[in-house]
């Protein structure tokens, strides 16, 4: 059974940084693209970022790009989501989703999905 565990989540201020990780299992990481949405209060899910399945391609929305950077351990089955320079408008739930074949910016095209954590940045 393949099983998504987003943490990292919480409380920070404009400018900060967190560090989201998604812990797989169930899955060989290795076959798998990976990819972070994240859904704003009252706003549709919205694309942040996907990595193929060795880590070579990257690809990142455009309120992120430059801010945010996606990496991962096929060894220890995580993911990771860093986050610099935080703003107000990240405040969102942060979900980490996997599909076997390429990556793809449509979340419909994930079939494995975490439940999500919760990133909430201050002004």
């Amino acid at each position: 059974q393949v099983q998504l565990v987003e943490s990292g989540g919480g409380l920070v201020q404009a400018g900060g940084s967190l560090r989201l990780s998604c812990a797989t299992s169930g899955l060989a990481l290795s076959n798998f693209a990976m990819a972070w949405f994240r859904r704003a209060p009252g706003k549709e899910r919205e694309f942040v970022t996907s990595i193929n399945w060795n880590g070579v391609s990257t690809a990142y929305g455009d309120s992120v790009k430059g801010r945010f950077t996606i990496s991962r351990d096929n060894a220890k089955n995580i993911v990771y989501l860093q986050m610099n320079s935080l703003k107000p408008e990240d405040t969102a739930v942060y979900y980490c989703a996997a599909r076997l074949e390429g990556t793809s910016w449509g979340g419909s095209d994930y079939p494995f999905w975490g439940q999500g954590t919760q990133v909430t940045v201050s002004s």
